[in-house]
């Protein structure tokens, strides 16, 4: 017997995704993105991206059933996004699966954004040993998971406590007069400096940090060490040395991203690490955790880039592992939480 078809949905910010998964088998991934429009801003306007969704989500679920030669009769179950994110692009796409799941007879499944970028992961390398690590970092999250089991138990041992990875690369960026969204501008520049130029501070890992903070991350006092050293070098009247600056930046937050996330591993016996959001696209990340991880002997999984930003996919994968484990669906008035906890995987 095949495993059920889930049709997933994602709308937590500003991509509308829509996939077909089979047990861990992708059929389709098709994505829609408002990020030019936001462009303008700086930053992402919730109403601007609710927006978007509404324009975008049928003929983006039309187009994945296209291309999968898929009728949506066919569908077994709907997974969809229901947090954490923003509120207005979340009730779009939960409002979208609810009709769906409505005017089809099939369940739906309100599942959590954070653990789907871990879910993913199972699409591309298989599937999951019984216990690993995932770190999650994107522009909104930086988030350490032990996992026993992707559908049904996973541990927050820690979390950003200001600014995400993602979001200070995007600060960063603005800081040294990038092209929004900074990151992969920053990236980019990153590889042309020398990333031992600049000495920028690695936060929560002092001593005294330790005892209460072993595995959050805190990224809004490099942001102000590097706003005050490009000051202060602006202020000397000397050439700004920006391609030193943001390597130097993305050393200290791969350092600390990788040593916070190798340290838990080993601590809780965990060899394998699985690493995804939309900032595991940076460069300078995936290569120091692959040293890392080699030198500790801990396997690591990163999916292709396409499956780290936001997609519907990664919402499939975690459907499907959460029907495959014989979870209750949802009902049909959940609401959406912005600030989902994310030991809840689905609602």
């Amino acid at each position: 017997m095949s495993a059920p078809l889930i049709l997933g949905i994602e709308s937590s910010c500003d991509e509308t995704g829509v996939a077909l998964v089979r047990g861990n088998d992708l059929l389709v991934d098709a994505v829609a993105s408002s990020v030019d429009e936001h462009a303008r801003f700086g930053g992402i306007i919730p109403e601007v991206a609710s927006r978007a969704h509404l324009e975008a989500m049928v003929p983006t679920l039309e187009r994945a059933l296209a291309e999968a030669d898929v009728r949506l009769s066919d569908v077994d179950a709907i997974a969809v996004t229901a947090g954490p994110g923003l509120v207005g692009p979340l009730t779009v796409g939960a409002s979208a699966a609810k009709a769906l799941a409505v005017a089809l007879g099939k369940p739906l499944y309100g599942v959590n954004h954070v653990v789907g970028h871990a879910a993913v992961d199972q699409l591309v390398h298989g599937e999951f040993p019984e216990r690993f690590m995932a770190l999650v970092v994107s522009g909104g999250h930086s988030s350490l998971l032990l996992v026993d089991d992707i559908a049904t138990d996973v541990t927050e041992l820690g979390s950003t406590l200001d600014d995400a990875a993602g979001e200070a690369f995007d600060k960063v960026g603005r800081l040294l007069g990038l092209p929004y969204p900074g990151g992969p501008h920053v990236d980019r520049l990153a590889r042309e400096g020398d990333p031992t130029a600049i000495r920028f501070p690695r936060g929560l890992t002092a001593a005294k940090d330790q005892a209460k903070h072993m595995y959050d991350f805190s990224f809004s006092g490099l942001k102000t060490a590097v706003a005050r050293w490009v000051e202060a070098h602006t202020d000397s009247g000397s050439p700004l040395p920006t391609a030193d600056v943001a390597a130097s930046f993305a050393a200290a937050v791969a350092d600390v991203l990788t040593a916070k996330t190798i340290a838990a591993c080993e601590r809780n016996g965990v060899d394998t690490l699985v690493i995804g959001g939309g900032f595991s696209a940076n460069s300078q990340l995936r290569d120091l955790a692959a040293e890392r991880c080699a030198q500790a002997g801990i396997t690591l999984r990163i999916p292709p880039i396409r499956y780290c930003t936001d997609n519907g996919a990664m919402i499939a994968a975690l459907g499907s592992a959460v029907v495959r484990a014989g979870v209750a669906p949802s009902s049909l008035d959940i609401p959406v939480d912005s600030s989902m906890p994310l030991t809840t995987v689905s609602v």
